[in-house]
């Protein structure tokens, strides 16, 4: 019994049901509790992100072999072209089933959290994507000197980080996760926003599947091995971002998971993982694209073009590399071109934004389970 409940699964469902039940009874004092233990964990967990990106990826650049920086490019792409696809899958997907359905056009109003009475703020040492350019500057920097003191500096900073991870980053998702949930009920976000949009976040849910299922096909047919042998690892992590709603909030989780798997090399997920955590967000993509159509037909009476789609995706899909793996991250990069390019006005853009948070849990797990599928085509490519 004592190993059921030290499973991180269990815990991390116990956490999800312990806020989903305890979220309706909050008290003022409790919700001023809930309130401050979520922002503070999160500032801890948030803290910590840029430090794991920068341990972990300058330690396995240093590691590659000279020539092999291609590596850096290789992944650069294939998380492009992941996540382009799946915003022409969802596009495809949205001009065949947006204009069937029956969709409500009103949100049900949700209760309002109050200000915050303490707030305690950790601001990272610097940013995501800071964090990620300064560990690519560094490990190829370490990697054409051949320096080693440094490259055995970064190995024990890894190390450090590593046991942070361990030890202070996954005890603290449970309880983050609960307070999460918690919030989430209180304001009615489950009880009353949820079938409001139920068929089109099923549907995104569903083509969230699919697409991994396409992912993994073809990693698995591009390296040759059994991809299974890496997704089967993976439902850690995929709760894990459903109750984060983070990629980045993820990200020890992943690398767990897929250090585990017998077909990925650990020298290449300590690089990938991290890295594709901040630049591959196929899953928000699909989703973003799909609900702007939606919107579109709620409030303007009819989907984009199939040519504004179009361009929408192949932006998109850039705005998607440089936003941050964060709630929310890649429908808040791209607001200019969803104004832009989709002309929607206030009106639109917050209706997408509420739909989004709705269920951006599903869209970040897609992310973060992509990323195996994608380590598995770097391992690959690595032995070239």
């Amino acid at each position: 019994m004592k190993k059921f409940f030290s499973n991180t699964i269990v815990k991390l469902l116990l956490g999800v049901i312990a806020g989903l039940l305890i979220g309706p009874y909050l008290t003022d004092s409790l919700l001023q509790i809930t309130l401050s233990t979520r922002h503070i964990l999160g500032q801890i967990i948030l803290f910590l992100v840029p430090l794991i990106i920068l341990g972990f990826v300058v330690s396995s650049i240093a590691k590659l072999d000279k020539g092999k920086t291609s590596i850096i490019g290789f992944s650069i792409v294939i998380a492009y072209l992941s996540s382009i696809g799946a915003g022409f899958f969802s596009s495809t997907l949205g001009f065949n089933i947006i204009p069937h359905l029956q969709i409500e056009k009103n949100v049900e109003t949700l209760k309002e959290l109050p200000e915050m009475l303490f707030k305690l703020d950790i601001p990272p040492v610097f940013g995501v994507m800071t964090s990620l350019t300064l560990a690519l500057m560094i490990g190829i920097g370490i990697l054409w000197t051949e320096s080693k003191p440094l490259e055995r500096a970064f190995d024990s900073f890894k190390d450090i980080v590593l046991l942070l991870v361990n030890r202070v980053l996954v005890p603290l998702l449970p309880f983050y996760i609960m307070a999460n949930f918690a919030l989430l009920s209180y304001e009615g976000s489950i009880q009353s926003q949820l079938p409001v949009f139920l068929t089109v976040i099923l549907i995104v849910i569903v083509a969230h599947f699919i697409w991994l299922g396409v992912l993994y096909t073809i990693a698995g047919i591009y390296s040759g091995k059994n991809p299974w042998e890496v997704i089967k690892h993976y439902p850690p992590a995929y709760l894990t971002a459903v109750g984060t709603m983070s990629s980045a909030a993820s990200l020890g989780v992943a690398l767990q998971s897929a250090h585990k798997s017998k077909v990925l090399k650990p020298e290449i997920t300590n690089f990938t993982i991290p890295f594709f955590s901040n630049i591959h967000l196929c899953g928000s993509v699909l989703t973003e694209v799909f609900f702007v159509m939606t919107v579109s037909q709620v409030l303007y009476g009819g989907l984009p073009t199939m040519g504004t789609m179009i361009l929408f995706v192949l932006l998109l899909g850039i705005f998607a590399i440089g936003a941050p793996g964060v709630p929310g991250g890649t429908v808040m990069a791209s607001l200019g071109i969803i104004a832009s390019v989709l002309g929607f006005d206030d009106a639109g853009i917050a209706l997408t934004l509420t739909i989004f948070a709705l269920q951006d849990s599903f869209g970040t797990a897609c992310n973060i389970t992509g990323d195996g599928a994608l380590s598995l085509m770097v391992t690959k490519y690595s032995d070239k």
